[in-house]
């Protein structure tokens, strides 16, 4: 199986985006990167990789830390994790995935 060469968009990703990537963009909605309607549809993956570079940044600025973001960035970030969280779930989405390997 071939890698796509082009995103799909955070919308129409596995489990509503509920990936590595959507992490990434969602990360990039609350450091106000790229606007929140930003889907990143048909972007190819030196485009996502330079935008995990940019958020890395950003979250270097915070020591990797919600808790340490000021509260403007807090409150932004916990809506659109808790709005990706509630889409995910009504996909069928658990979080397994993601703590699989914790037993």
């Amino acid at each position: 199986m071939t890698r796509p060469d082009k995103y799909v968009g955070i919308d129409n990703d596995m489990y509503a985006g509920m990936t590595t990537i959507g992490k990434i963009i969602r990360d990039a909605w609350v450091f106000g990167l790229i606007p929140e309607t930003e889907t990143c549809a048909g972007w190819n993956l030196a485009g996502i990789d330079s935008l995990l570079h940019k958020v890395n940044a950003e979250w270097d600025k915070y020591g990797c830390l919600v808790s340490n973001l000021p509260d403007e960035l807090r409150e932004r970030h916990q809506r659109i994790h808790d709005d990706a969280i509630a889409r995910a779930r009504a996909t069928g989405w658990t979080g397994e995935i993601e703590t699989g390997d914790e037993d």
